[in-house]
């Protein structure tokens, strides 16, 4: 990353205003490389040098990202009056300026999504030509049937005329009428209209990997993990739906979305 001033830095990367930050800088509760900094106008470079800010590490270098568990009933956007946003699932230190979910999830849906500040990233995995897979875990009100399977392995049409890729689909061996499915693009309520189409309804829907990343098994809904930057490009890799399969099954009621209430 190029150089940047340090009070740019710290007003960047954190939640305090320029003005703020040249009181802290005076202050002497900014350090670089471990000595005390109080000039602002000092141009460092964060992937390389470390600032902490009241004995922490600054969040993020050139770019931060999260992977967050959503609950039911927490929305993707950055701000909402009336409802608790993915934003607000992490803690206030945390909360760096241009921060936002690179993708969305319905209110009643759970699971993976991530918060970042690298609008190139969000475009890279969101822009339709990308074809960045997207896995859910997915509670039926009806088995899903073999003709469904290869209707969607084909490419479904909606019930209004809408065209859809080819999506992969696996019902859960011995887990009632839970199957995974991937798809390669977002239309709007996609999983939910595509069952709709089969004559099914979907009762619960968890997201749980995007690319090559998979949602912890552990991680608890409401909770979160920071993606490091070398493992930001699993989140373009193709990811495998076999080896995804089997860690569900494996592991399956750590992947329980019955609730998806925040613990």
């Amino acid at each position: 990353m190029a150089q940047i001033r340090l009070d740019k830095l710290l007003a960047n990367r954190t939640p305090h205003s320029r003005s703020d930050v040249k009181s802290i800088l005076k202050n002497g509760a900014v350090q670089v490389d471990g000595m005390t900094e109080c000039d602002g106008s000092r141009k460092i470079d964060p992937d390389v040098q470390e600032v902490t800010l009241y004995g922490k590490k600054l969040v993020g270098q050139s770019h931060v990202c999260f992977l967050v568990n959503k609950p039911q009933g927490c929305i993707c956007a950055t701000e909402d009056r009336m409802h608790k946003t993915v934003l607000d699932l992490l803690p206030a230190e945390l909360r760096v300026k241009g921060l936002f979910p690179a993708g969305r999830l319905d209110a009643d849906s759970t699971g993976l999504v991530l918060l970042t500040d690298d609008g190139d990233l969000a475009h890279r995995m969101l822009a339709p030509k990308s074809h960045v897979p997207k896995y859910y875990l997915v509670r039926l009100k009806k088995p899903c049937r073999a003709g469904d399977i290869k209707r969607l392995a084909d490419g479904l049409q909606l019930g209004d005329g809408t065209q859809c890729m080819p999506a992969e689909a696996r019902p859960l061996e011995g887990r009632g009428n839970y199957v995974l499915i991937c798809l390669h693009e977002g239309k709007y309520h996609q999983v939910k209209r595509m069952f709709a189409a089969l004559s099914n309804h979907v009762e619960s829907l968890h997201r749980v990997a995007v690319g090559g990343m998979i949602l912890p098994e552990k991680l608890p809904f409401g909770a979160h993990v920071e993606v490091l930057h070398k493992d930001v490009e699993n989140m373009l890799k193709a990811g495998n739906f076999d080896a995804i399969y089997e860690r569900i099954m494996t592991n399956f009621s750590s992947y329980s979305i019955n609730e998806g209430r925040e613990v």
